[in-house]
Formats: structure tokens, C-alpha cells, sequence
């Protein structure tokens, strides 16, 4: 489990000018302008959505007025009063029905230069999280195979995610649960089975129907006859499926384990649904529910429409889901006893709350009919007995189309039938795979041509802000060699003119950008501003080769060039900070 970095100082612009705010409004709180106790929370401080209106903007008059019995417009005039006053205001005004919009001096924006040098690696940062801990259970594909592409996208934002929280001040558990204790596992074994019979020297013809026809399974049947010889050629099924069941889980999870760091995934907790069952977790979750009249003893209603000939009314225990939004009560336990899908489910997700203050599973979204069930349990699970349920999100992916150069593409080496992650990471690299997964919402379909994710332009988001980081260091380079360094010394940051300080005021925004991403669970967030952070950047940097005087290296001009080094250093400094939370390499060339 991870632990928070310790937020570093200075306070960078936002968080600074939302206390200034504050500030300001408990000040009118005390003056009787605002009620005491005034609630701040919808308060918010942010760019405004046209640059011409000011650098900052709040909500403040609009979000109050009502709680202070006055129109936003009045309130509005006594913020912006006390603001006005604040030496690093150069205006402060009032737009619409009550909007604040403020213009900051250039000092401050000199002042936010030489606090991302400060932090670095840490400009960013947030201490939002407050330490508390959040499980992040993603992947958790069926251990039957190599991890392929349906599984590449929650991998990548279940993994961005964790690291994004991080950053953010919480703990993060990042979990994985292995589906081991399904009829899908027998058909594994006897999959493996056939390859051990294989190895042995049978002639055993085609992979039967309904195995797992794969070359993958070849190397651990091998294993199985080097081991164990032909003892369990012809032995009936009970003396060897549960131990080649467990070989096969193991060897697969350890492929899975490898494709995963591939793509630089590691989990801190693997959780086996076969020993969940082993250890009666689902039998102690049903006896709490019951204990607190979560569970009792119904029939369900006949299934909607035409009713099989065979179907008669049982009586199964039920969990009360429709006490927490579900459409009906639920099963936990099938007629024959046995645990359903969602008996064991809802017990995972009783022994997973034990261990954090909130809980975000990444599923694919062939599993939405199950959401409203499971968010049931956990509320039920988390908010028995008085108690606030703890926070429990599903976000839900959308499956990736591959294609090549539009057209549908299809490949496999080992896997039988699907296309490996394992391959695609091989055709085009980690950091093309990782980045283009965030490029999009995770629930909208996304397409992934192989031409278009290497192709070397503005449409590939990845080499866009890549490209942005390569251009930084070239031009470092390029000036060490002419004996030239970054210098953030203030008469030279002086110097800068609008056009870097607009530069500066985008960079400005990556501190917000990490806690309002943190706080949506959204990663796709950080990348999306990377691009237009590396846009600014891209435009700043093609402005010279019109206008000398706006190039990174001025002829002529040592201050100037140092100084705007100084800012191209701490826009690379910015593109490495979001880009480690995607888990995508900031290069240094291209």
C-alpha cells in the first residue's frame, strides 16, 4: 500500500487566492455582511472560460447570496471591495448577474515560476486526500489466459487512477481479484490437461471443443509431465483437476503478472475468490446481514415474460437490495446451496472495506447491469448500524476497437482467438498504450489504429506532449552548449512579457487540474490538460520562428534567454509531473 507524500510549500496560485477568499469572506462574516457559520463549500476559485475576462474567477456572490438574504450583485460589490485591496490584484470586477473575475499582477505570476522550481517533482501535489485510504481494485481478468486487449483499458485507467490519488494525499490499495472459484477454472485444468496428455507423447488431435485452445497452455502442460510423468494420463478427473487447477491458476496469474508490468502495472494485493470461499467469508457476511435484517428467506417473482415449463417458485435467501435503490431483492445462495455471483460478490466487497475509507472498482462495461446490486451491498456492508456508508464508485470502460489504418485489424501469436496485450505493448511501446487509453473518457468507445497512435503529428496526443518535453531539453541543450542556463533570478524573470506570462498562467492550472481529476476519480482529466499544456507550449515555441524576439534563445540578449529557459525548464517540469501520474516517460529527445 502506498503511502502520501507530505505536501511541500510554497502554496501555489489557486490554493493561495481560495484562502485569500476566504479570508475575505470571513471578514464580511464578522462584519455581519454573511451570516455566521456561513456554509464556503460550492465556493470555488477558477480561470474563467473567456482568458479576456481576467486570470482568476469565483463563484462567491452567486453560491452565497441567498444564505446572506441579499442579491449576488450587492454581495458581489463587497467581495470585490476587500479584493480590489489586495496588492496582487491589479483589478477585480463583476460580470453578469454576479460572477467575479480578477486580474492578477505580473509578480505573482513570477512568484508561481519560481514555486514549480521549488517543488519540482512535487508541484502538484495535494495533501486533498487527507491520508485516508482508498482500494482500487482493476483488471481482474479471469486467470484462463494472457491479458489481452479487452482488458488493456482498465488496466491503464485503474492504474493512472491509483497514482493520481496519490499524488492527491490518499493511501491507495491497488487490488486485483482473481475469479478462481468458477466453472471457468475446471474448464482451464481440463485445457491443461490435454496439453499434459500432449506432452506425454498422446496423439490427441484438436483441442476439444469448449477448452481453452491457446499455445500459452503448452509450457505449463509440459511442466505438469515433466513433474508428475503419466501418472494422471488416464486417471479419472477427480484424482487431478483441483491440482492441475491450481497450476494452471498459477502459472497464469504469473503471465498476467508479467504482461501487466509490461505496461508498468503492479498490484499490492491479490485476492483469490477460491480462498475467500475456503476461509467462509461468504457465510459470515450472510450471517451479519441477517443480524441486522439484511438477508431473509423469500421466493423470487417468476421471470418477466414467458415462464419455462419448468420453473417453480424456491425459497433462497434474499439480501434487501431494494432498501438501497436496487430493482428487486437479491439472491446470495442458489437453490443447491451454493453461493451465487453476486453472495460471493457482495462478501469480497465486505472484506475489501475493512481495509480502506473508500472503495473504486474499474469494470468493463458488459458489467453494468450489476452496478446498482453491488452499490446495494456496499451501502447495506459500509452504513449498517447509524453509520455513513463508506464511498464506493464503479467506473465503468468501454471496450477498444483495434484497428490499422481504419480498417478492422486482427492478430494472434499464442493466444488461440483474442489479440494480446503482450503483443500490442511489442508493436508500439508502453507509453504509447498507457497514454492513448486516457485520451478519451473511459466510457466512451474508443478506437486504437496502429498507424494513427505512432504517427508523428498534432492528431496523436502522445507524441504531441511528448514532443513538448523532447523540444524543453533540446533547447536546454542546445543553450548549455552556448554557455547559456536557466536563471530564475527576478530582474531577469522581469523581462518576460504577456506571451510568456500566458504560458506561465496555463502551467498554473496543473495544481487544480490534479485535485479536481483526484476528486471526479477521473486520470483522463490530467492527460487531457497535458495536451493543451503542451499546445500553449508548441505555439509559444512557433511564435519565434516568425518573431526573433520571441524565441527561447534571444541573439544578443543573455538575461532574456535565461530567463526564458527558466519557463520552458518548468513547462517540461510540469509535463514530467502529469505524465508520471499517467505512467507515460517524459523524453528527453524524439
Amino acid at each position: 500500500m502506498s503511502e502520501p507524500a507530505e505536501s511541500a510549500a510554497p502554496q501555489t496560485l489557486f490554493a493561495a487566492f481560495t484562502a485569500r477568499l476566504r479570508t475575505v469572506l470571513h471578514a464580511l462574516e464578522a462584519d455581519g455582511v454573511l451570516p455566521a457559520g456561513v456554509d464556503l463549500a460550492a465556493v470555488t476559485v477558477e480561470p474563467p472560460r473567456d482568458p479576456a475576462h481576467g486570470d482568476l474567477a469565483t463563484n462567491a456572490a452567486m453560491v452565497l447570496a441567498k444564505q446572506a438574504g441579499t442579491n449576488p450583485r450587492a454581495l458581489a460589490e463587497a467581495i470585490t471591495t476587500r479584493l480590489a485591496a489586495d496588492p496582487d490584484v491589479v483589478e477585480a470586477s463583476i460580470a453578469g448577474p454576479g460572477f467575479i473575475n480578477l486580474r492578477l499582477a505580473d509578480d505573482v505570476w513570477q512568484r508561481e515560476l519560481t514555486a514549480i522550481a521549488a517543488l519540482g517533482a512535487d508541484y502538484g501535489r495535494s495533501a486533498l486526500g487527507g491520508g485516508s485510504t482508498v482500494n482500487i481494485e482493476y483488471v481482474s481478468a479471469n486467470p484462463t489466459g494472457p491479458m489481452h486487449m479487452g482488458h488493456c483499458r482498465g488496466a491503464v485507467v485503474g492504474d493512472a487512477l491509483a497514482s493520481l490519488l496519490e499524488f492527491a494525499g490518499h493511501r491507495v490499495i491497488r487490488e486485483y481479484y482473481i475469479n478462481d472459484a468458477g466453472g471457468q477454472v475446471d474448464v482451464l485444468a481440463r485445457s491443461v490437461h490435454h496439453r499434459y496428455r500432449e506432452a506425454l507423447g498422446e496423439t490427441t488431435g484438436p483441442v476439444g471443443e469448449g477448452l481453452y485452445p491457446g499455445d500459452y497452455l503448452v509450457p505449463v502442460g509440459r511442466a505438469l509431465a515433466a513433474e508428475f510423468g503419466d501418472r494422471y494420463a488416464t486417471a479419472p478427473g477427480g484424482e487431478w483437476l483441483a491440482l492441475f487447477r491450481a497450476r494452471a491458476v498459477d502459472a497464469m496469474m504469473a503471465m498476467i503478472r508479467d504482461d501487466l508490468a509490461q505496461l508498468g502495472i503492479s498490484h499490492d494485493v491479490f485476492a483469490s475468490e477460491a480462498a475467500l470461499h475456503a476461509s467462509g467469508k461468504p457465510a459470515e457476511a450472510e450471517a451479519w446481514l441477517r443480524a441486522h435484517d439484511l438477508v431473509y428467506d423469500g421466493v423470487l417473482e417468476a421471470p418477466k415474460g414467458k415462464v419455462a415449463e419448468d420453473w417453480e417458485p424456491v425459497e433462497l435467501p434474499l439480501f434487501r437490495s431494494t432498501r438501497f435503490g436496487d430493482d428487486q431483492d437479491r439472491p446470495i445462495r442458489k437453490s443447491d446451496g451454493s453461493w451465487t455471483y453476486f453472495g460471493a460478490d457482495l462478501a469480497y466487497h465486505f472484506q475489501k472495506a475493512q481495509t480502506a475509507d473508500a472503495l473504486v472498482d474499474i469494470w468493463g462495461a458488459d458489467h453494468a447491469g450489476t452496478v446498482k446490486r453491488i452499490k446495494a451491498a456496499v451501502a447495506a456492508l459500509t452504513g449498517a448500524d447509524g453509520a455513513a456508508p463508506k464511498p464506493f464508485e464503479v467506473k465503468l470502460v468501454q471496450m477498444v476497437q483495434l484497428l490499422k489504418g481504419g480498417q478492422p485489424f486482427k492478430m494472434s501469436k499464442r493466444a488461440g482467438n483474442f489479440v494480446t496485450l503482450a503483443d500490442v505493448v511489442e508493436m508500439v511501446g508502453k507509453d504509447v498504450v498507457r497514454f492513448t487509453m486516457l485520451t478519451r473518457k473511459p466510457d466512451a468507445q474508443m478506437d486504437f489504429d496502429f498507424d494513427k497512435v505512432v504517427e508523428a503529428s498534432k492528431d496523436n496526443p502522445v507524441f504531441y506532449v511528448q514532443y513538448a518535453s523532447a523540444r524543453v531539453h533540446s533547447t536546454l541543450r542546445k543553450a548549455a552548449a552556448e554557455g547559456l542556463a536557466p536563471d530564475g533570478a527576478s530582474a531577469g524573470l522581469a523581462r518576460l512579457g504577456a506571451g510568456d506570462w500566458a504560458l506561465v498562467r496555463a502551467a498554473a492550472q496543473f495544481p487544480r487540474v490534479v485535485e479536481a481529476a483526484a476528486l471526479a476519480r477521473e486520470p483522463h482529466r490530467v492527460a487531457f490538460y497535458l495536451y493543451d499544456l503542451a499546445a500553449e507550449f508548441h505555439a509559444f515555441w512557433n511564435a519565434g520562428n516568425d518573431d526573433p524576439a520571441r524565441r527561447m534563445i534571444v541573439a544578443d540578449d543573455a538575461e532574456l534567454t535565461r530567463a526564458r529557459l527558466f519557463l520552458a525548464a518548468q513547462i517540461g517540469q510540469i509535463v514530467a509531473n502529469g505524465l508520471a501520474i499517467l505512467g507515460v516517460a517524459a523524453v528527453e529527445e524524439m
